[in-house]
C-alpha cells in the first residue's frame, strides 16, 4: 500500500474503507502482487522456464525454479479434481 496515491501506509489505513480494502484484496487475488519488481521477476521466471524446458532433454522446470521471492504451491493449495469432488460430496 505504500506509495499508492502518494499517501504512507498510515494515511491509507485511515482513508480507505472497508469495502475498498475487499476490492483491493479481490484484485490481488485474480492479478497478482502490486509490487512491480515481483511481477517482473515472474515474467522473467515465466520466460526461463519456458526456454530451459524447451532447450533440454529432461524439462519439468517450473517459474518457481526461477524464482527466488515466490513459494511454489503446495499440492493442498491446488484444491481436488473433479473425481474427488464427485467421489467426496456425493
Amino acid at each position: 500500500m505504500n506509495g499508492i496515491g502518494g499517501r504512507t501506509i498510515a494515511e491509507a489505513k485511515q482513508r480507505l474503507c472497508y469495502r475498498e480494502f475487499l476490492t483491493w484484496c479481490q484484485y490481488r487475488n485474480k492479478r497478482g502482487s502490486l509490487n512491480t519488481g515481483t511481477r517482473v521477476e515472474f515474467g522473467a521466471a515465466l520466460l526461463a522456464a519456458l526456454y530451459s524446458n524447451n532447450n533440454s532433454k529432461h524439462g519439468g522446470n517450473t517459474v518457481y525454479d526461477f524464482t527466488p521471492h515466490h513459494d511454489a504451491p503446495r499440492d493442498d493449495d491446488r484444491g481436488i479434481t473433479l473425481e474427488q469432488a464427485m467421489k467426496e460430496w456425493a
